[in-house]
């Protein structure tokens, strides 16, 4: 099978191509990836055989011509990602995750309706209330706080139409938070293990107890490699990691317990707009396809701090960098108020 894979140089689509390779050694991936801030282009630089990277945008139609005929999946990572990134520049979120899904998808209908997964977020479905014992499901209704999410569920939607209009053999997959190794320090779990090892302060929004379902990325990978070769046409599956969520505070001390440090290094900051919490129901999967997560949270986050404390040489700029926009983003919000 031949599988364009975009977005294969960011933290899951990386390790999507490490996962698929391994488990399909004869498959070949072509890699496609503009390298914005977040991806490393140097992730896959040992992969010799069955692999092709090919540096361009999602956008970019006669690229796609060029290199998806002969195609028989698509897999589809590629998306601006970050909350407090598209509370700052929401335009850029429209054009990627919104543009970029319909140019691709456009293309996957023009090549032969080639088969379409798009990899998608839990963000989508809203908020859970403080105190409520709902979960994210495949029925629940969308209702996206940030921008961010308003364009992965745009993108859900424009997905689910060339399904339904044009027979465009289409899954989705909604998942939970990620965590593991290659993830850009901007995030929560990598930017705590680094700010650890660097002995500094770890931020935490209001008082950490917003919640959350964690997925280690591996078994993501496998979940979308399970909807891939089993899943049913036209369907959604939501993928969780845990059967219970985790309080921001309770994940933030875990982390400082599993490294050996101090809850004095916690330090709570002003919340940030339309921060949610998100709680996964992943029962669909595991009854239609029979999958589950292997990692528990405390086996995968000592497997990802084993990483970053082995990798010093990999996160180290992209630290710097992620830190400068966060200051940024805080003089802009001392600024407004």
């Amino acid at each position: 099978m031949k599988i364009l894979v975009t977005g294969g140089l960011g933290f899951i689509g990386t390790n999507f191509i490490r996962y698929w390779l391994n488990n399909h050694p004869t498959d070949q991936i072509i890699n496609l990836d503009k390298i914005t801030y977040a991806a490393n282009p140097h992730n896959l630089d040992d992969l010799k055989s069955n692999y092709l990277f090919v540096q361009g945008d999602i956008l970019d139609s006669v690229l796609l011509d060029q290199i998806l005929p002969g195609c028989d999946l698509i897999v589809h990572f590629a998306a601006e990602s970050h909350v407090d990134r598209s509370i700052d520049d929401p335009l850029l979120f429209v054009k990627t995750n919104v543009l970029g899904t319909y140019t691709l998808l456009s293309a996957a209908k023009k090549h032969g309706n080639i088969r379409f997964h798009h990899i998608s977020t839990d963000e989508v479905f809203g908020s859970i209330p403080f105190g409520s014992n709902t979960e994210f499901s495949e029925s629940t209704p969308y209702d996206p706080s940030s921008p961010y999410s308003a364009s992965k569920a745009s993108s859900d939607h424009f997905v689910r139409s060339f399904g339904k209009t044009y027979g465009l053999p289409i899954t989705i997959t909604n998942c939970s938070n990620n965590y593991g190794p290659y993830q850009y320090p901007e995030k929560l779990v990598p930017r705590m293990i680094t700010n650890l090892i660097d002995h500094q302060k770890i931020p935490v929004y209001g008082q950490g107890e917003n919640f959350r379902d964690w997925l280690y990325v591996t078994d993501h990978c496998s979940a979308i490699e399970a909807v891939i070769t089993k899943g049913k046409i036209g369907e959604t599956y939501c993928i969780g990691g845990l059967k219970e969520t985790c309080r921001n505070i309770d994940l933030v001390n875990l982390v400082i317990n599993l490294m050996g440090k101090s809850s004095d290094q916690i330090e709570f900051v002003a919340d940030r707009p339309a921060h949610d919490n998100y709680a996964v129901s992943w029962q669909k999967i595991n009854q239609d396809l029979g999958w589950q997560p292997k990692e528990t949270l405390e086996s995968g986050l000592r497997k990802t701090i084993d990483w970053y404390l082995n990798n010093e040489s990999w996160w180290r700029q992209a630290k710097t960098e992620a830190e400068e926009f966060y200051k940024k983003l805080n003089n802009y919000q001392n600024l407004k108020k």
